[in-house]
């Protein structure tokens, strides 16, 4: 059989990849410390379970529209404005299964051969594998000119040229935990109204993990841009969901039509039952929320700390999110090197820089989304596997 070019330019996510091999490996009998899935290691607040098994109980099991139930697209209307103070109109909130569908339509409007997307190097792989699945032209802006990664509003906007259809922003940034405060968001915001026809898709999903009391630059900021601005973000992390496949876009008014068929064609809709919980996620108490945001600070440093420690690695501290982004080139190893030697000599699961772009070859991925004490026990065994 034959298949299309297309599918033979997608790429992965090498998270899943190191878990697969980590699970072998402690079928094996070895023991494992993940350091490498980017997700929460604590349980989904109660209330939002009890508000899904209400829902079951209470019947809610077909189809609904795919655009989501509209009590979930107020909710998350309302929780923009609690958060930001933006007016978001609910029909412009498209509940979908995860952040992933929000990125692939975005890329799928905009890409196609002869076109050129820009995107962060290092960020999340799937930016890129879409893009080539598009055939469109994938422009990478180097984060790692930058000591702490952040985004440079400059040379975004140097990149931009007649064939630029869009931008893909994120922040705080998966993989290397930079946060870019808002001076700089707005300069680009304002760089970008020189360039009215280029789109900006920003990837917020890390927006409520951004550490020393810092407010999230969003770019719901800036209404002038609404028109053509795509926001991502969703329960995944910040409620520690990301089993539960829930997510939203807010999206420019003339693309709904657009990406309700892309909904209608690939997923129907999302789980009814799980919108219900996610309405109980967005309007309930934020305890839990903050307690996990203490938590991985107190991580933060304790892996920072620790892997400036070690020799031939330097970290710099992350503004946001959970992950730890350090340099490596100092232990003479690639980071794909370093990364196997963890796993498969000492048994620490960690992702390497290259899964994230190519600039990122002598950098590895830590996720401090685990216990103090499996990053303290980690911390010792690389310190003896260095020496």
């Amino acid at each position: 059989m034959k298949i299309t070019k297309g599918v033979n330019r997608l790429g992965t996510e090498t998270a899943f990849k190191v878990l697969a091999e980590a699970k072998k490996l402690e079928k094996e009998g070895k023991e494992i410390i993940h350091l490498g899935l980017g997700q929460p290691d604590f349980k989904t607040p109660s209330h939002i379970v009890d508000a899904t098994i209400k829902a079951l109980k209470d019947g809610h099991h077909g189809y609904v529209l795919p655009n989501g139930i509209i009590e979930c697209r107020e909710a998350v209307s309302r929780k923009i404005k609690s958060l930001y103070n933006a007016s978001i109109d609910p029909e412009r909130v498209i509940i979908m299964p995860g952040g992933k569908p929000t990125m692939y339509y975005a890329i799928t409007l905009f890409g196609e051969p002869g076109a050129e997307i820009i995107y962060p190097d290092p960020g999340f792989p799937i930016y890129k594998s879409m893009i080539d699945y598009t055939g469109a032209k994938a422009v990478p802006l180097n984060l790692t000119e930058s000591r702490d990664c952040s985004i440079n509003p400059e040379k975004i906007l140097s990149l931009i040229n007649n064939n630029t259809r869009l931008l893909i922003i994120n922040n705080p940034n998966n993989p290397t935990g930079s946060f870019t405060e808002k001076n700089k968001i707005d300069q680009l915001a304002a760089g970008l109204k020189k360039f009215p026809n280029v789109a900006i898709l920003s990837d917020e999903i890390y927006s409520r993990q951004i550490f020393d009391g810092k407010e999230m630059p969003t770019f719901f900021n800036y209404p002038d841009l609404y028109d053509r601005l795509i926001v991502l973000d969703g329960w995944s992390k910040a409620y520690c969901m990301t089993g539960w496949r829930l997510g939203w876009g807010v999206w420019p008014e003339k693309l709904i039509e657009h990406v309700v068929k892309f909904c209608i064609n690939s997923h129907s809709c999302v789980n009814a039952a799980i919108q219900y919980g996610g309405i109980a996620a967005l309007d309930g108490p934020e305890d839990e929320l903050n307690n996990m945001l203490e938590k991985f600070s107190l991580r933060r440093k304790l892996i920072v700390d620790g892997l400036n420690s070690l020799k031939g690695i330097q970290c710099s501290l992350p503004g946001g999110a959970f992950y730890a982004f350090p340099n490596i080139k100092g232990t003479g190893m690639s980071g794909e090197e370093f990364a196997k030697k963890c796993l498969h000599e000492i048994g620490v699961a960690i992702v390497p820089g290259t899964s994230f772009g190519n600039f990122a070859t002598d950098y590895v991925r830590f996720s401090f989304a685990a216990s103090r004490e499996n990053i303290s026990k980690a911390l010792e065994k690389i310190d003896k596997m260095l020496q």
